[in-house]
């Protein structure tokens, strides 16, 4: 048996992660008659444990893993009166198995070791997250979005239905799933938070569910107290930069040469939008302290998807239609009146048009800038919604991110 360099980094890798989970387990398991049966050095030895009868070979390893398992069980026969749970007994079987790991592949163990740690000290956070801050409409929520990731996308073809070649049921359904999956993280990134991070981070995560709901529900807010003006404004800018960043992330997913030409322009737009943020945003040292409520509703709206990728197809059908039509232009144009029901869908059929062949990436960014254009022609009739001193900032801010727009993609090859 050779001792070369790989089996001395693997050792290493079971000592240290075994000291690691240990040093964590070991602050929780108490004292007295009622302690936890394994701390720092049992860990660290069965880390050790792991890796010695890997060495040694398979039937060592089943031995040993034998030996443990029936320890492991006695240990929790005579700790389940006062402590019924299974967290240390299982995590003293995973350390185990990742030593034996560490012989073969010392980095991803050592990985593993980290995040089991992690887990382990999480344990409060994450009982609070899931039973004070998660919701049970948020929790069925959350399994609707892994039965959509993990049932329902792979069994969807890849294959085209459509004449044209453009409707693909997996893509169209892993749009609608990325919907919901943005959706939901910015949804509860803010319940996560609370409400003490203010308007500016409500505005910010709120537009990536919705940034024209989120123009509207900040100037409704900003006409019920006046205080919260500036702090509005704020998170009202702040939403047009989460649509930015959505877009960039569709077309990242659909496009790469299409994200390339685009890029500049969209970082035209959202840096515009965010120093407009900043410059109203030392008017909220006023109102820092106050903070906007928990939003009520869901993480996404199923539905809402559908919607969204309904709303796709149809676009995708009918560029594809102009483009056989009237070319390029044609395309353009429909992709352009698409975005005012909603601009993501209409980058995503750019996007889908583009990847395909169908429409050339100089005409397809053309149409997402457009389509970028005529959604915020909603977003300053919400806007408008606040009053004047509300809307004023907003639209002008929304003419620049255009512009701006506009001029990256002429001047930026």
């Amino acid at each position: 048996m050779g001792y070369d360099e790989g089996t001395l980094l693997g050792l290493l890798a079971a000592l240290g992660g075994g000291l690691l989970v240990g040093a964590e387990r070991e602050r929780r398991k108490g004292v007295g008659p009622t302690r936890g049966v394994a701390g720092l050095r049992t860990y660290t030895l069965a880390a050790l444990l792991g890796a010695v009868a890997a060495m040694l070979g398979t039937p060592a390893l089943l031995l040993a893993g034998a030996g443990l398992l029936a320890l492991v069980a006695i240990g929790y026969l005579r700790s389940r009166e006062h402590d019924p749970g299974l967290t240390s007994e299982i995590a003293l079987l995973l350390v185990f198995l990742l030593g034996a790991l560490a012989l073969h592949a010392a980095q991803f163990a050592a990985a593993l070791f980290v995040l089991v740690t992690i887990v382990l000290a999480g344990k409060q956070r994450m009982h609070r997250f899931v039973r004070q801050v998660l919701s049970e409409r948020e929790l069925r929520d959350a399994l609707i979005l892994a039965a959509s990731v993990l049932i329902v996308l792979p069994l969807l073809s890849e294959r085209a239905i459509d004449p044209f070649g453009v409707l693909s049921p997996r893509k169209l359904w892993l749009l609608a799933v990325l919907v919901m999956a943005i959706n939901a993280a910015g949804y509860i990134a803010l319940r996560a938070f609370g409400p003490a991070l203010g308007l500016p981070l409500s505005g910010l995560t709120g537009g990536f569910v919705s940034s024209t709901a989120t123009i509207a529900g900040m100037g409704q807010r900003a006409r019920e107290q006046a205080a919260l003006l500036p702090a509005c404004v704020a998170g009202a800018m702040l939403a047009n930069v989460s649509t930015v960043v959505q877009l960039a992330i569709i077309l990242a997913v659909l496009d790469h040469a299409l994200l390339a030409r685009v890029m500049p322009a969209l970082v035209a737009a959202g840096a515009v939008a965010a120093l407009a943020a900043g410059a109203v945003g030392w008017r909220m040292r006023g109102t820092r302290g106050l903070a906007a409520p928990l939003p009520a509703g869901r993480a996404f709206r199923f539905e809402q998807a559908l919607l969204f990728a309904a709303i796709v197809a149809v676009a995708l059908l009918f560029g594809a239609w102009l483009h056989r039509w009237l070319g390029d232009a044609g395309a353009v144009a429909a992709l352009a009146a698409a975005g005012f029901a909603d601009a993501h869908a209409a980058a995503v059929s750019a996007g889908q048009l583009s990847a395909s062949g169908e429409l050339g990436v100089a005409a397809a960014a053309s149409a997402v800038l457009a389509a970028f254009g005529s959604n915020s022609l909603l977003k300053v009739g919400a806007a408008a919604t606040g009053g004047r001193r509300y809307a004023m900032p907003l639209i002008v801010a929304i003419v620049l991110m255009n512009v701006a727009a506009w001029l990256a993609f002429a001047l930026v090859p």
